[in-house]
């Protein structure tokens, strides 16, 4: 079940937002009491209440609106029981003050907005001796792995607990202590109304990870990346679950470059099945798995772990693949020759992606040259690879039958901008712009006006989803519901 956070400053808009969360299928929602303007009117807000209320009333001190004194708040929580309130949300250090009583439930709650401490059995412990229906015990997750610690308590938890982490490091908890055995989770009313960090909108929660289907036997997946909240990988996959009707979910995890494997060891009590693995990761997780394919070992970068029938790791490159198929489908579509034999090629960049379509490109006897903003890093690729290399400022000057570009120039919110200026374009070239947001780029746009034929990033990001999904599944994806998800995600925001 999915607790919705509702923070408004009038009761009226309080009231009303309850209601549109019902007619969206909320079955649970939080009043945050200390966000109203007025004094609370319990009569008001309980009265033909579509779902059950949680009452809750934060202090400042646990980053609440609550500006009275601890009396009056006090005064207005045990009102909300005395109105019979589903549920009262008690902080652990009051719980002990405010006895049970009629049929309102008790969530006795803990929140540390700054880690999560060493004693975090120790507190939840003394949690389940002060009377509570629920516990509820939030930290700040500083490192990846403090939501295995969360997660595991949540488990073994004698009293049903709702536990979770908050902050970029702690999103992935929110959605999978659904496993665990956490009564419910907490969702914001919209992606702008966060009202604590990290938090995710009742939609997503309900459409992308499909938390209410989430249960003990859930298959986990995810992907990993310093940033990742930017990354469409948890809807596509989970789209393509949902099509399939598969007991799974795909979730993203923030992990540091330093600490990675330290991370990855933390995660083996989560049971994850398949990593999706993107910047900065891709060239480590080649070193770090024991199982690697040959063209990660040739590339030198894996975009994808999963689990072999004997349970262990094993390394893909799926952007490899996917390139090339991206390539040649352009290539068909403008009615050209698909053989890449021969055939010369710019690559714009110089990282992971760069490195696996180059590598491709060759081995299909292309003959390539790299530029990057950053001469020295193309130059090393460059020599890394055995093709040739031209500086940044002399990218314009070369003649290609296919341009590549693998830099983030040009992705949204930064769509008037282009790596590639449109005076230097060749009629009848292929253009391929590895950005999959927006779908129709400043240069793709400028390719089609010189009348190049070209090839989209978000084919070649559905193309190497849907190889990922089937390492992860062995099963064949549904390619078009993959696409369609995405698309219609990117048509949303732009």
């Amino acid at each position: 079940m999915i607790c919705v956070s509702i923070g408004r400053t009038r009761h009226k808009k309080m009231i009303a937002e309850h209601q549109q969360l019902a007619e969206q299928g909320a079955e649970l929602v939080e009043y945050r009491l200390d966000w109203l303007g007025k004094e609370p009117d319990l009569t008001r807000l309980l009265a033909d209440r579509p779902t059950p209320i949680v009452a809750t009333c934060r202090r400042t001190v646990d980053y609440g609106r609550w500006r009275g004194t601890e009396e009056q708040r006090q005064a207005i929580l045990r009102a909300a029981i005395v109105a019979e309130v589903d549920y009262i949300d008690l902080e652990d250090d009051i719980a002990g003050s405010i006895p049970r009583y009629g049929k309102t439930k008790r969530i006795v709650s803990h929140h540390n907005f700054e880690e999560t401490p060493e004693d975090l059995e120790e507190i939840h412990q003394r949690m389940c001796r002060l009377d509570p229906d629920i516990v509820k015990l939030v930290t700040m997750a500083n490192t990846p792995a403090d939501i295995v610690r969360v997660l595991k308590l949540v488990a073994a938890a004698p009293v049903p607990t709702v536990g979770f982490c908050m902050g970029e490091f702690g999103t992935a908890s929110r959605i999978l202590c659904a496993k665990y055995g956490s009564p419910f989770t907490y969702a914001s009313f919209s992606e702008d109304r966060e009202l604590a960090p990290g938090q995710i909108s009742f939609k997503e929660m309900k459409n992308v990870y499909r938390y209410d289907k989430i249960n003990f036997g859930t298959k986990v997946f995810a992907v990993i990346g310093d940033p990742i909240a930017h990354s469409k990988s948890p809807l596509i996959h989970n789209a393509a679950f949902e099509h399939e009707k598969l007991n799974n979910v795909y979730v993203p995890f923030r992990i540091p470059s330093d600490d990675l494997l330290d991370t990855l060891r933390a995660f083996e009590w989560l049971q994850i099945q398949g990593y999706s693995i993107t910047i900065p990761h891709k060239e480590a997780c080649v070193e770090y798995c024991d199982f690697p394919d040959e063209t990660c070992k040739t590339v030198g970068a894996a975009n994808t772990w999963y689990r072999d029938a004997s349970n262990r790791w094993r390394a893909s490159n799926t952007d490899y693949d996917a390139a090339l198929a991206t390539i040649r489908q352009g290539l068909a579509e403008g009615k050209g020759d698909t053989n890449l034999q021969g055939k010369t090629a710019l690559v714009l960049g110089a990282g992971g992606v760069s490195r696996a379509i180059t590598h491709g490109l060759i081995k299909a006897g292309c003959a390539v040259t790299i530029t990057n903003r950053t001469n020295k890093r193309g130059e090393h690729l460059a020599q890394e690879l055995g093709c040739r290399h031209v500086t940044w400022e002399n990218r314009g000057a070369q003649t290609a039958d296919i341009l590549v570009n693998c830099t983030p120039i040009g992705m949204f919110p930064h769509m008037d901008e282009t790596p590639f200026n449109s005076h230097w374009l060749r009629d009848g070239m292929l253009v391929f712009d590895t950005i999959y947001n927006p779908e129709n780029t400043l240069l793709l746009k400028d390719a089609r006006n010189h009348n190049c034929h070209t090839a989209s990033g978000l084919e070649m990001f559905v193309r190497q989803a849907a190889l990922q999904y089937e390492r992860f599944t062995q099963s064949e994806a549904p390619l078009e519901s993959m696409r369609e998800a995405l698309r219609k995600s990117i048509s949303a925001i732009n």
